[in-house]
C-alpha cells in the first residue's frame, strides 16, 4: 500500500499560449503542490475540488491535466493533484501518461501515413499483407480489411484475449471466442484486437517493429516526446511520468483499499524492466529476438501511448488543421478528412460492445457524437475525437471542428469505484462531464 500523508512543496509553472500565469500553492491528497496556473474563479476553483472530492460528482482523484487548444496552439493548460504520490511529485500539463485507448487514434495516423505512401490499402484483404488466410472461421469466404479493422466492424472480438505475449504469434493466438458470430461488416463491436492485428500488418510490410514505426512516422516528425510501452520517450519523460492509481486492492474489480494502490508506471525515472508482456514472470526479456509481423499485440497499438496532455494537445490540433501542424504537413487534408467522417452510426447493422452507450458512431478510430448518451457536455456539440479508460485512468482526445477548438485531459484515478459516479446528461463519468464543463468555458 501506499501512503498520501507526504506533504511537499513543487513549483511547477505552466506557460499559456498569450500569457504567463501565476504558481498557486494548493492542497491536494494531503501534500502542498503547485496549481499548474488556475485561472481564479467565483465559488473557487472547480478543478482543484474535482481532485478533493465532491459528492455525487468525484470520489476524489489523484491527479489530473488538462489542455485546450485552437487551430494555432494552447488556449488553457491546467494541472491539479499528483503525478506520483510516493515520493510525491505535482502533476503537470508535460507528465507523460498511459493514456489507453486514445492511442488508437496514434496508431491510425501511423497507418494513414503507410496508406499515403502507397504501402498500404484500406480495403485490401489484410491476409495479402499478412501471407496468412485471416478469416472469421464461420465465414471463410469474407475479407477482412484495414477499414473493417480501424473502424471496428471486423467481426474480431476481445474474449479469445488481445494482447499476446513475447513468443506468441497473433496468427496462433486466435481462437474460436475471438470471433463474433456476424460476419465482417454486419456488426459494430468495440475491440482491442483490431489494432493488434493492424500493427501486426504494419509490420509485415516495413520489417520494422511497431514501436519504432510509429516513432519514425508520426512521433518524431511531430516532435513528440511520445511513445508505446515507454520505448523510445526520452530520459526526461522517464523522469517526468505519471503514474495510475486506483483506491482498490484488486486490478480487476473494485475492492475498497484505505490506500492509493499503484496500477502501472511507477517507474521512479527508470524504464520497466521489459517493455513487453512476457510469457512467465521468469522468462527472458528477448525483445531483440521479436521477428516483426509475427505479433504486433507487443507494444499495446490498442492502449499504451504514453504522451503528455501538451503534447496531446499537439494531436488535437494536427486534426483541427487537418494533418498539419506547424508548418509540418504529416497527411494530406483529405485523408484526415476521411478518417474523421463517420462509417457507422447506431442502428446500421448489429451493435455488439459498445461501451456502455458511448459508442454510437464511428469512423476510422475516432467517436462521434450524435447526442444520444455519448455528449459529456451541454449544447448539443458534434465533437470527434476518442476515450481513453484503463488502469485507474480517464481520457479524452476532443475537438470540436465547427468552434475550431480542441480539448484533452487525464484523471489518473479515483478514489472509489466510478460507477458510482454516473454521468448526469451521458455515459462518461460524473467527473468527466465535470472537467469538460469547466474547460468549454
Amino acid at each position: 500500500m501506499i501512503a498520501t500523508k507526504t506533504t511537499i512543496a513543487i513549483a511547477s509553472p505552466v506557460i499559456h499560449r498569450l500569457a504567463r500565469c501565476f504558481i498557486l500553492p494548493l492542497w491536494v491528497a494531503g501534500a502542498l503542490v503547485a496549481s499548474g496556473c488556475a485561472p481564479r474563479v467565483a465559488g473557487g476553483d472547480p478543478l482543484q475540488a474535482l481532485v478533493d472530492g465532491q459528492p455525487g460528482v468525484s470520489p476524489g482523484l489523484p491527479g489530473l491535466a488538462a489542455v485546450v487548444v485552437d487551430r494555432t496552439g494552447e488556449v488553457r493548460a491546467e494541472a491539479r493533484g499528483l503525478a506520483v504520490i510516493d515520493p510525491a511529485r505535482a502533476m503537470t500539463v508535460d507528465t507523460p501518461v498511459r493514456v489507453a485507448s486514445v492511442s488508437k487514434v496514434m496508431t491510425t495516423l501511423a497507418v494513414l501515413r503507410l496508406v499515403e505512401e502507397g504501402r498500404l490499402d484500406l480495403d485490401r484483404d489484410v491476409s495479402d499483407y499478412l501471407g496468412w488466410r485471416f478469416r472469421n472461421p464461420a465465414h471463410p469466404d469474407a475479407p477482412i480489411s484495414l477499414r473493417l479493422l480501424l473502424s471496428h466492424r471486423s467481426s474480431l472480438l476481445d474474449d479469445g484475449g488481445y494482447f499476446f505475449p513475447l513468443g506468441a504469434t497473433v496468427q496462433g493466438s486466435l481462437s474460436a471466442k475471438s470471433w463474433h458470430a456476424a460476419p465482417p461488416g454486419a456488426v459494430f463491436s468495440y475491440t482491442n484486437l483490431n489494432f493488434g492485428v493492424a500493427a501486426t500488418v504494419m509490420e509485415k510490410v516495413t520489417g520494422e517493429r511497431f514501436d519504432r514505426l510509429v516513432g519514425r512516422l508520426v512521433t518524431g516528425p511531430l516532435k513528440l516526446d511520445a511513445c508505446f510501452n515507454w520505448s523510445g520517450c526520452s530520459d526526461a519523460a522517464l523522469a517526468r511520468a505519471g503514474a495510475l492509481y486506483r483506491k482498490s486492492a484488486d486490478e480487476e474489480k473494485w475492492t475498497p483499499s484505505p490506500d492509493w494502490v499503484v496500477q502501472v508506471d511507477d517507474l521512479k525515472g527508470k524504464p520497466p524492466a521489459c517493455l513487453v508482456r512476457l510469457p512467465t514472470p521468469d522468462a527472458a526479456c528477448d525483445v531483440a529476438s521479436y521477428r516483426p509481423g509475427d505479433n504486433g499485440t507487443l507494444f499495446s497499438p490498442q492502449g499504451g501511448l504514453r504522451i503528455s496532455m501538451r503534447d496531446l494537445g499537439r494531436v488535437a490540433r494536427l486534426l483541427l488543421n487537418e494533418g498539419e501542424l506547424d508548418g509540418v504537413r504529416l497527411l494530406k487534408a483529405e485523408t484526415v478528412r476521411a478518417m474523421l467522417t463517420p462509417v457507422w452510426r447506431d442502428g446500421q447493422g448489429a451493435t455488439g460492445e459498445s461501451y456502455g452507450g458511448l459508442m454510437r458512431c464511428y469512423g476510422q478510430s475516432v467517436q462521434c457524437m450524435v447526442g444520444r448518451g455519448d455528449q459529456p457536455v451541454a449544447g448539443d456539440p458534434r465533437w470527434l475525437g476518442h476515450m481513453g479508460d484503463a488502469y485507474g485512468l480517464w481520457s479524452g482526445l476532443w475537438i470540436d471542428p465547427a468552434r475550431g477548438r480542441g480539448y484533452v485531459y487525464a484523471v489518473t484515478g479515483t478514489a472509489a469505484n466510478p460507477a458510482d459516479y454516473p454521468g448526469k446528461r451521458s455515459n462518461f463519468r460524473a467527473y468527466e462531464e465535470a472537467l469538460l464543463d469547466e474547460l468549454i468555458r
